[in-house]
């Protein structure tokens, strides 16, 4: 036997562990190739759709490209300048964290609130189970038409009429011009028509908890529905939970057409600017497709970090 020196034998040929490792992958690629053969459309569609986009605007981040000429590498300039010199991009950044710190959550609690109660009755739950699930699969366009009747800023605007009878104002106000209302009307709107979605995903994790569940609570000492909640029913739906609330974070970072539709493009000293309508003023109107392809990436890069946040919050066996 050969002389070991620093982890080796002596005359050992050090390419020999690769090709035993690539056999052993064969090996297993064949023993396992059914499988393979059925992931391999997923596989190709999620390379084709989602990663490959991914790496090409990664790229395109890097460069200065106008749909017009090839792509010109830049380096870094573009994210020098989106996050030393644009103003704009910031505002649109505070816009969006400010809708999505109380979109998120409250989109979240609301609809498991509704969910729970609603499926606490024994009558009429189908008919409020579709009253609450219909303003989301209306058209976010049709949905700001109908909001901006309510938020008009002259008199016959619904709210400006309403709190000018009982009083409280005594001249219409600009719901959708003021930079303080602006955001907080954007997030009251979304907050209404998201509540559908979430709201069936914990509709449906309520009545899949195993009845006997309750009961052997009950025997252990469980005496009422809040209890029951708490102890029960919240540690059994932690995959709804984390279903919803990786899209309450994906639908809280990408709004765009509902403030667009309520607040214009641009919208009034920019106050209902996000981090997508910059993307889209850059990459659609400006042609200017690499410097939309850095804000994307730190769109993307928002994104992720708080998915894996929600990913830690809820996963039910701390694996991810």
């Amino acid at each position: 036997m050969g002389q070991v020196r620093g982890g080796l034998a002596v005359g050992a040929r050090p390419w020999v562990a690769p090709l035993q490792e690539l056999a052993r992958l064969r090996a297993q690629v064949r023993r396992h190739r059914v499988a393979y053969f059925f992931m391999a459309p997923f596989v190709a569609v999620f390379f084709l759709l989602t990663l490959a986009p991914v790496l090409v605007a990664t790229y395109l981040s890097f460069t200065y490209f106008n749909l017009l000429q090839p792509p010109t590498w830049i380096g870094w300039s573009n994210y020098r300048a989106l996050l030393l010199d644009d103003d704009i991009f910031l505002i649109g950044v505070r816009n969006t964290l400010f809708f999505a710190f109380i979109y998120g959550p409250v989109s979240f609690m609301a609809s498991f609130t509704l969910a729970w109660l609603i499926n606490q009755l024994r009558r009429l739950r189908a008919f409020y189970t579709l009253a609450m699930y219909a303003p989301s699969i209306v058209s976010s366009i049709a949905i700001s038409v109908i909001w901006l009747y309510f938020l008009a800023g002259d008199r016959y605007g619904l709210i400006n009429y309403l709190l000018m009878r009982v009083g409280i104002l005594e001249e219409p106000f600009l719901w959708l011009r003021d930079p303080r209302t602006t955001m907080p009307s954007i997030v009251v709107v979304a907050l209404w028509m998201s509540l559908g979605n979430q709201f069936l995903v914990f509709l449906a994790g309520l009545q899949n908890v195993d009845p006997q569940l309750y009961e052997a609570a009950a025997i252990d000492g469980v005496r009422n529905r809040l209890q029951e909640l708490w102890y029960v029913t919240i540690p059994v739906m932690k995959p709804q939970f984390l279903f919803a609330s990786v899209n309450a974070v994906v639908a809280s970072f990408s709004v765009f057409d509902i403030a667009v539709a309520l607040a214009g493009l641009p919208s009034h000293l920019y106050a209902g600017h996000t981090i997508v309508t910059h993307l889209y003023d850059y990459a659609f109107i400006r042609f200017e497709m690499g410097y939309a392809a850095a804000i994307a990436v730190i769109l993307f890069l928002l994104t992720f970090a708080t998915g894996r946040l929600a990913f830690r919050l809820f996963s039910t066996g701390g694996a991810y």
